[in-house]
């Protein structure tokens, strides 16, 4: 009988798998598999657990159910085993944008139901430092409401949490200096923000095109300091739905493999969602189709199908959010 690991946080979300959780054994039972089920009990437990995983040879699949965060933490386990087993994602998070970008359903039936069923995808992962991550790293402006807005807020108003928050920060609003260095290129200016993405989008919001999860390739984004803050709504509009290389006056967009950053302060990073450190010396590369997945549709491409499916679940969401 083949052997499953599944890795579940429970408190992710709404802690919506807590209601699922017999239905979602049931599936994988009934596909063949024998499980053996991890609760998370905090932070780098998922790693941990991943790890033991892999080290053991116990294992032919290994499950994620939690939010992008929960992900992450698999994800590091599985880099640093070196010997990886696939893995299969039920996102239960509060915006799953990597499960978006896999074209994975939202429901957890259906997606448990997938990975028993569907076939196998290799993906790019991302290192940062001496540290892995799945779809993004960021710094500058607004990072802080991914990692400070509370949990029970994010419940409550989903996407919008984000939003909210970030308003709240205009007034403390700063640049950094940074030198970028990538493919051979130098850029050095005042940013605001700066992100190395593999991902349909951000925090629910930001949508990216023309990106493929296969590639060897980031999507970076730079936005420049603006004279005056009321510049911001322009800046705003270039990026709300980016589907080419871009260079204005505020927005710098483009494609690498590998980036350096330096700046002569520590700047705060995110990693998927994540507080992930502060550095003046930052190296991002990538480490080309070393996660395995296990899942049901055609996940190596972003193309309108993508976002439709983005639009329509923003749209879901929403619907929801007003219900409750």
């Amino acid at each position: 009988m083949k052997k499953l690991y599944f890795i579940t946080n429970l408190h992710s979300g709404k802690s919506t798998m807590r209601g699922k959780l017999a239905a979602v054994l049931n599936i994988f039972t009934s596909a063949g598999y024998e499980v053996t089920v991890r609760p998370t009990q905090g932070r780098l437990d998922a790693t941990a657990a991943a790890e033991y995983a892999c080290l053991s040879g116990m294992f032919d699949l290994i499950v994620c159910a939690g939010g992008d965060g929960t992900l992450n933490e698999v994800v590091q386990g599985l880099m640093y085993s070196r010997c990886p087993v696939p893995l299969g994602y039920i996102p239960c998070g509060s915006t799953n944008d990597f499960g978006r970008s896999m074209k994975i359903p939202s429901d957890i039936e259906e997606a448990a139901r997938l990975i028993t069923t569907g076939h196998s995808f290799q993906c790019d992962i991302g290192l940062f430092n001496s540290r892995n991550f799945l779809y993004v790293a960021a710094f500058g402006a607004f990072i802080e409401t991914v990692y400070d807005t509370s949990q029970k807020v994010k419940n409550v108003i989903g996407h919008l949490a984000y939003l909210l928050h970030a308003l709240t920060l205009i007034p403390s609003i700063r640049a950094y200096h940074v030198k970028v260095e990538y493919d051979g290129e130098v850029l050095e200016d005042d940013f605001l923000f700066g992100m190395v993405s593999n991902t349909a989008s951000v925090a629910g919001m930001l949508k990216l095109r023309n990106f493929r999860l296969d590639d060897g390739m980031f999507e970076v984004m730079l936005i420049r300091k603006p004279a005056h803050v009321i510049q911001l709504s322009t800046i705003a509009a270039q990026i709300l739905d980016i589907n080419e290389e871009i260079d204005t006056k505020y927005v710098k967009y483009f494609r690498a493999k590998h980036i350096r950053f330096v700046s002569n302060e520590e700047i705060e990073w995110t990693l998927d969602g994540e507080f992930g450190g502060a550095f003046c010396e930052t190296e991002i590369g990538i480490c080309s189709r070393a996660v395995t997945f296990c899942v049901g549709g055609d996940a190596s491409y972003n193309d309108e199908e993508a976002q439709k499916l983005f639009q329509l679940e923003q749209k879901e969401a929403s619907a929801s959010e007003k219900e409750e």
